[in-house]
């Protein structure tokens, strides 16, 4: 392809780089504010002495939402384990918190 093809194809998809990465940078950003506030959740049920299914659920959960895209993306096995074990111990999670909320 020449230069000019390239540009024009380019500019045909509307795609702007820039929100681009702000949607990079936003997605970084919230992936350390979930950890932090994952983390001290966590901390803060050790010490009450409440379990912590809820919050492991929706961390499991948050890794195989986040492994799948790049699955279909790369095709690397290692991200389709990464999603499935993630949804498994999700649901596993899930059904503690609900046997233990429901008891």
């Amino acid at each position: 392809m020449k230069k000019e093809e390239i540009l024009a194809k380019s500019r045909m998809e509307k795609t702007d780089e820039g929100i681009l990465n702000a949607e990079n940078k936003g997605m970084h950003y919230g992936v350390i504010a979930f950890s932090a506030v994952f983390i001290f959740i966590v901390v803060i049920n050790i010490i009450s002495g409440i379990s912590n299914y809820a919050p492991f659920a929706m961390f499991w959960a948050f890794l195989a939402a986040e492994a799948y895209p790049r699955y279909c993306f790369a095709k690397d096995k290692g991200y389709l384990w990464k999603t499935i074990l993630s949804a498994i111990a999700s649901l596993l999670f899930l059904l503690l918190y609900f046997i233990e909320t429901v008891d």
